[in-house]
C-alpha cells in the first residue's frame, strides 16, 4: 500500500523524472533523507521496477506495432520459446496467458514488410506451433501506471 507521501513522490517523479532528490525534497517540502528513504523503500518492493527513461519506438524508426498471440509445442515448456524471442530486438514484450495461445507478444517493425520479416524471425522455430497477428492501428491510451497510484493507498 502507497501512503499519500509515496503517492504524492511517484507523482511528482513520473512528471519531472530528472528531479533528483534534492529537488524532491524541496517540492514535497521533506527532508532529503525522507525522500531517499521513500525511494529505497518503493524500490525493493518493487514499486519502482526501473530507473530507465522511457523510450518510443516510434521515434526511434519502428512505428508499426503489432501484438500476437503464440502456441508453442508443450513438451518443451515455455523456456526454449522465451529464449528464441529475447533474441529477437523488436519483441517489446512477452506474457504467458490463458485462453487460446499459451505467450501474447507485442512486437514493432519499420513499416508492414519490415514487421512481415519480424514475424517471420517470431516464427523460425520449431517451438512455436502457430500465431496469429493483429496490427495496431493507434495508441488512444498509452501504457500509465499513474492511475494505480491513486488507488493503491
Amino acid at each position: 500500500m502507497l501512503d499519500h507521501l509515496d503517492r504524492r513522490l511517484l507523482h511528482l517523479l513520473d512528471a519531472q523524472p530528472q528531479i533528483g532528490v534534492l529537488g524532491a525534497a524541496r517540492e514535497l517540502g521533506v527532508a532529503r533523507g525522507t525522500v531517499q528513504a521513500r525511494l529505497d523503500k518503493l524500490r525493493s518492493r518493487g514499486v519502482i521496477a526501473s530507473e530507465s527513461p522511457s523510450l518510443s519506438p516510434a521515434a526511434m524508426g519502428f512505428p508499426v506495432t503489432a501484438f500476437c498471440t503464440l502456441s508453442i509445442a508443450q513438451r518443451h515448456g515455455h523456456d526454449p520459446a522465451i529464449a528464441h524471442l529475447a533474441g529477437v530486438p523488436e519483441v517489446l514484450e512477452v506474457h504467458t496467458i490463458t485462453g487460446e495461445g499459451d505467450l501474447w507478444i507485442r512486437i514493432v517493425g519499420r513499416d508492414n514488410g519490415d514487421l512481415q520479416r519480424v514475424i517471420d524471425e517470431v516464427l523460425a522455430t520449431d517451438v512455436v506451433v502457430r500465431s496469429s497477428t493483429v496490427i495496431a492501428l493507434a495508441e488512444l491510451v498509452p501504457y500509465r501506471t499513474q492511475p494505480l497510484v491513486e488507488v493503491s493507498g
